[in-house]
């Protein structure tokens, strides 16, 4: 009996604790930020996850919002560039709580369907203030380096940014283009300007190889007048040695005119027998006349 007397007084400021606990303190999550109102006006802002100290209601009264980045997308709208050329775009944006007050004391009920509403407007604004600001070609391009996407984003985000959260207290981290599209008029001038392009692209490429053909061509032409001119010189030198060695056969000869004579007839007798070739001629036309030669005759003519 005395347990059960002891343990009800600790049950009981155990509880009472845990109420005190409850009406003093409360807790922000780490995906939150809070806003504090004591009697009905704005006592202070957390923005850091944490445990905090309280005065019960109905003195101070805690609005918890949600702090995560959240996305959203436009649908298509019709922009206009500087050069009067119209065309769709999709924008998305990625936003979050910036400032808790002010974005409480725009948006009561915390709705994120009305925030999304009003940063709509924002956003459309923009985008067209800023495209209008930028030519047909700085947004669509077969040429890579002239296109601006990244440089206008950037310029929607710094306005966007600023002015949502000047005005809001929604801080916008993220300005995006998603998708392009255009009407079929557009189209067919966008198609008609690629072919035109890529005509220049190839006759610019065809330029160069034929001019690179023509420097081939007359090199190699160059080198085959060089070759052709050694060649023939060399013919020159190889045809004079020869003619002079020629010409000192010549001189001996002159001095044996028979011996010459005989001379050339065995050459010209070896080279027809080589391949056992049957001819059948005169006994006497030259050179197989010779075979008919008596021994005697032949010795002395080799004699003489």
């Amino acid at each position: 009996m005395k347990k059960k007397n002891i343990l009800t007084p600790i049950a009981g400021l155990l509880l009472a604790s845990i109420f005190l606990v409850i009406l003093f303190l409360f807790q922000v999550r780490q995906t939150e930020v809070a806003v504090v109102t004591t009697f009905g006006r704005f006592s202070r802002s957390i923005t850091e996850p944490g445990l905090y100290a309280r005065w019960p209601w109905p003195v101070q009264k805690i609005y918890k919002l949600d702090n995560r980045l959240r996305n959203f997308e436009r649908k298509f709208g019709v922009s206009t560039t500087a050069d009067a050329k119209n065309f769709l775009t999709t924008v998305f944006i990625g936003w979050k709580i910036a400032e808790p007050k002010l974005f409480l004391e725009r948006f009561p009920a915390g709705d994120e369907a009305v925030v999304e509403q009003t940063l709509e407007s924002l956003v459309r604004g923009t985008k067209n203030e800023v495209i209008g600001q930028y030519a047909f070609g700085d947004l669509i391009s077969t040429n890579a380096s002239r296109v601006k996407l990244r440089e206008l984003e950037g310029k929607m985000l710094a306005i966007i940014s600023t002015n949502a959260a000047a005005k809001y207290g929604v801080g916008v981290d993220i300005v995006g283009i998603k998708q392009i599209g255009l009407d079929e008029k557009i189209t067919t001038e966008v198609f008609s300007r690629m072919r035109s392009e890529r005509k220049k692209l190839v006759d610019k490429y065809q330029s160069e190889g034929d001019r690179e053909a023509q420097i081939l061509i007359a090199e190699a032409n160059k080198k085959r007048q060089e070759l052709i001119a050694q060649g023939e010189s060399d013919a020159t030198r190889i045809r004079g040695e020869g003619e002079a060695e020629a010409a000192k056969f010549y001189e001996v000869f002159e001095q044996n005119p028979e011996l010459a004579k005989f001379l050339l007839d065995m050459q010209a007798l070896k080279r027809s027998m080589t391949n056992r070739t049957t001819i059948i001629l005169d006994q006497n036309t030259p050179p197989f006349n010779r075979l008919n030669m008596p021994t005697e005759r032949v010795i002395q003519k080799d004699g003489e």
